[in-house]
């Protein structure tokens, strides 16, 4: 896949998460916990997905991401 089909399909991804994100059920009154399950369950895929997208198409994050980590835990 060249860079822009990458930066195309990453895009889509993130814009859909986000769309989820938006989505969650408020838990107010009436609040129906199969109803968050599902939610939680359908964003936690997508988030994976991201997460997975990122790793395989932009591995000098991941280096920077590891840099930060070791730097918040010493």
């Amino acid at each position: 896949m060249d860079k822009k089909a990458t930066m195309e399909k990453f895009v889509g991804m993130i814009r859909q998460l986000v769309s989820d994100v938006q989505g969650a059920p408020y838990p107010g009154p009436g609040f129906e916990p199969e109803l968050y399950s599902i939610w939680y369950e359908h964003v936690q895929i997508n988030a994976q997905n991201c997460f997975e997208f990122l790793d395989e198409n932009f591995p000098a994050d991941k280096d920077e991401l590891s840099k930060t980590l070791q730097k918040m835990f010493k």
